[in-house]
């Protein structure tokens, strides 16, 4: 339940503190006094966004704060598996601050949340149900919302709504691979033939390199064994070749080695050399055999090469090993074609099987809604005639959709007639204002016996009643109270005296400005004040007498 709200440069209010107490309680004032900005300021705590024009003081903070007592609403489980980095207590502090620079933080036990957060706390703690949200009536999310409460499928739903998640989730995957097949499929052809003009060319890594540097050699294979014959003749084709001088030269040093042993490392230096020089020789006649010029070779690397820079064209490469990766690529592609059918045929086996268990669960939350419809009907029924729609009719029409939806495959229609013999209709099309919130408040009532919601404010869902009806409605609130918090903020004097506490809502005018407060009435202020509602300003002694009556104090 609410224990207390702190409100601090908001709108019309400068500073209060309210302290509200368990069982009903009502707020009046007069229209403009500030009853709205209550709610409004409220509302921040609970998640609403806020702007910078709250700021009654624009180079003041505003803060709001709301502390509960939520020791009756199980919500650890909530805090450890929602709000991890805060710590559960017993009094719950929700609090909200908006600068001057127009930034808003949020905290929930002094810990810094997120917006999401606090409305997600918000949405357990307290249900502001205002004059607007009368129109939720025509909404069929609402109507059902209603029935599952009173089914008590919070836990099945929670189920169904994992599985239906799942179900989206498979039938996404196999329209995307669908459409993918279907793409693919069109371009196969196309795939194939790039894949065997790679293929067929039969390509090796590094091929490219190897074929343009023989190509060089083939080319200039005159020149080379040119050049080749004349560095062999020149080491040993004859009597003056560099082999025969050194080889002189050698055997001439040998010959003083005994009388000259210095000059031995000369000798040794020069039959390495010589060595070297013969072992060069040999070689350059091998190599000098294998260089030839052959036009049919030299066609062939043309032709090849020719046939690696058009398909390097081609693909927009410039390397063989990226051809290579293109055709491994469309390989895979290739392979991937053939096997869509196959994908395809089992993530329909699974989507089967995923409808298979919705449908189950969806039949089963439809069972449990349709066992509750008649106990709804019967008790609206003696609701509404208990706020003297004698002759209503209310009934709930149950349809099936044609696909699954996030609560199943029912959908939920509202029908009702006021008048005796009418026909029965949608509720959004035949209740009038008055009509709708007394349908709005029996709604309430019957679903407040559910839930464990601690805490409900009703923002003048009494428009459009009176007299009798008024009063009638204020038992259903103070009903309602024996199992939650209940909090309206009324103008009617019926409703007004059948609160355990009264708050007045008023303005005020200072030198400079006007302020809006709250205070909470005594027995004798609140005579005069639902007097001065049932008669005006002019204060009667007719008047104060019926407000002593209203309030059971006569």
């Amino acid at each position: 339940m609410l224990k207390t709200l702190l409100v601090e440069n908001y709108a019309l209010i400068d500073k209060l503190e309210i302290h509200f107490s368990k069982g009903f309680s009502t707020i009046t004032g007069e229209t403009g006094a500030g009853k709205s900005i209550l709610l409004g300021a409220l509302s921040l705590i609970l998640g609403n966004r806020a702007e910078l024009s709250v700021l009654k003081n624009k180079d003041e903070k505003c803060v709001i704060e709301g502390i509960f007592n939520v020791e009756k609403l199980n919500l650890q489980v909530f805090f450890k598996e929602s709000l991890p980095e805060v710590e559960y207590d017993h009094e719950t502090i929700l609090r909200r601050i908006i600068t001057p620079t127009g930034k808003s933080r949020a905290f929930i036990n002094d810990n810094p949340v997120s917006l999401n957060d606090l409305r997600e706390l918000g949405l357990k703690l307290i249900d502001i149900h205002s004059q607007h949200k009368n129109l939720l009536l025509s909404d069929n999310k609402f109507q059902l919302n209603v029935v599952d409460s009173l089914a008590q499928n919070e836990n099945i739903l929670q189920e169904y709504r994992i599985e239906f998640k799942a179900f989206k989730d498979l039938q996404k995957r196999l329209s995307d691979l669908i459409e993918k097949a279907q793409i693919q499929k069109n371009d196969a052809d196309y795939f194939q033939h790039r894949y065997e003009q790679l293929a067929i060319a039969k390509l090796v890594d590094n091929e490219q390199n190897e074929l343009e540097l023989e190509l060089k050699t083939i080319s200039n294979a005159e020149e080379i064994k040119l050049y080749i014959s004349k560095a062999s003749q020149i080491l040993s084709s004859d009597e003056f070749s560099i082999i025969s001088g050194l080889s002189s030269a050698n055997d001439g040093l040998k010959r003083i080695t005994k009388v000259f042993p210095k000059i031995e490392n000369f000798v040794e230096r020069l039959s390495s050399s010589l060595i070297e020089i013969q072992d060069i020789a040999a070689e350059l006649e091998v190599l000098s055999e294998d260089v030839e010029f052959n036009q049919e070779r030299l066609d062939f690397i043309n032709e090849r090469l020719n046939l690696i820079f058009s398909l390097q064209q081609l693909h927009k490469v410039k390397t063989v090993a990226e051809l290579l990766k293109i055709q491994t690529d469309l390989y895979e592609k290739l392979n991937e074609i053939q096997n869509f059918d196959y994908e395809i045929a089992e993530l329909t086996k699974k989507l089967d099987k995923k409808t298979d268990e919705l449908t189950n669960l969806a039949q089963k939350i439809s069972e449990k809604r349709k066992k509750v419809i008649p106990t709804i009907e019967k008790s609206m029924v003696s609701q509404l005639n208990n706020l003297g729609m004698l002759n209503a009719v209310f009934k709930i029409k149950t349809e099936q959709e044609s696909e699954f939806t996030s609560t199943g495959k029912d959908r939920i229609t509202y029908l009702f007639s006021a008048n005796k013999s009418g026909e029965l209709n949608d509720i959004s099309k035949v209740a009038s204002g008055g009509e709708v919130a007394r349908v709005m408040i029996s709604i309430k009532s019957l679903v407040s016996k559910y839930l464990s919601l601690p805490t409900i404010i009703f923002d003048e869902i009494d428009t459009g009643v009176s007299g009798d009806i008024a009063d009638k409605m204020g038992n259903i609130m103070a009903e309602m109270a024996d199992n939650m918090q209940v909090i309206s903020i009324t103008h009617l004097p019926q409703i007004a005296a059948k609160g355990f506490n009264q708050y007045l809502v008023y303005k005020k005018d200072t030198k400079n400005t006007t302020v809006s407060n709250i205070k909470l009435l005594s027995e004798n202020e609140r005579i005069t004040e639902i007097a001065k509602m049932l008669s005006g300003k002019e204060l009667t002694d007719a008047a104060i007498e019926n407000a002593k009556h209203l309030l059971n104090l006569i």
